[in-house]
């Protein structure tokens, strides 16, 4: 059993292993890989492939396990689960045209319009009229309206240049920093930061059901919103937000315009 054991354990020296390994790749069969024969043909050289399965079948396998570990987080965790939910749907629909269902208190809300931001806590949507902040923990249902086909849109991709692409490489942080595009593909924005970059808009932040702030965005500091109107300043902690949406001149007009009106009669 010694003797047995030790030619088991026997040493094999480099010249001996080269040797091995050359017989056994001369007896592989060798697969045709059209992605690498292209890829050397333009001077790219080769490359490892991902996975066994061929690259469509890859990608389906991956997007099968993102959203199979999505649903396992939300079986576990409903309210991480939740969040997750909406942000991948979002993220699929940008660009594009949803429909939302959510609470202010009791009275519920639909809101239709165009995803323009995904945020890390919220969704932008925008129409003809106005834009809306919706933050998902008020969100009950989203869906795409009836009537709208299920396609991928151009708009999805972003496109840039050899300029804009050596920005990204050299200068990230201040070539990303300018743009709220480039924010968007590479961060999750909060609600906070997002409104940070609205300063001086008009709105109406909805609080619960009935009660509601007209305002101009001054600043975001600790979690509050501070807004003016009339001079007047009013600090909205973000947490007790429902929603918020932009509002027009007209709009603004008949608030200031209401507003006299009620100080004269008091």
């Amino acid at each position: 059993m010694e003797k047995i054991n030790q030619e088991n354990k026997r040493k094999i020296f480099l010249d001996d292993y080269r040797k091995n390994l050359m017989e056994k790749r001369q007896q592989e069969m060798m697969k045709e890989d059209i992605i690498n024969e292209f890829n050397v043909k333009k001077g790219l050289g080769s490359t490892s492939p991902t996975s066994g399965a061929t690259t469509e079948a890859t990608r389906l396998l991956m997007e099968y396990i993102d959203r199979a570990n999505m649903f396992t987080i939300s079986k576990h965790n409903e309210a991480s689960g939740k969040l997750l939910t909406y942000r991948k749907f979002f993220k699929s629909r940008r660009n594009q045209q949803v429909e939302v269902y959510f609470k202010c208190g009791s009275k519920s809300i639909y809101k239709e319009g165009k995803v323009s931001a995904i945020g890390r806590d919220f969704v932008m949507l925008t129409n003809l009229r106005d834009r809306n902040w919706i933050p998902y923990r008020v969100i009950k249902s989203a869906n795409i309206p009836y009537g709208i086909p299920n396609y991928s849109n151009t708009h999805q991709h972003f496109i840039f240049d050899n300029n804009l692409r050596q920005k990204l490489l050299f200068q990230f942080g201040e070539t990303v920093s300018r743009r709220d595009l480039l924010k968007q593909q590479f961060f999750e924005e909060s609600l906070i930061t997002n409104l940070e970059t609205w300063k001086e808009t008009w709105v109406v932040i909805f609080l619960d059901e009935g009660s509601r702030r007209v305002g101009k965005i001054k600043e975001i500091k600790d979690q509050l919103l501070k807004m003016e109107f009339l001079g007047k300043s009013m600090v909205i902690p973000v947490k007790e937000i429902q929603y918020i949406e932009t509002i027009r001149a007209l709009t603004v007009i008949s608030e200031i315009w209401k507003s006299l009106s009620s100080t004269r009669r008091t």
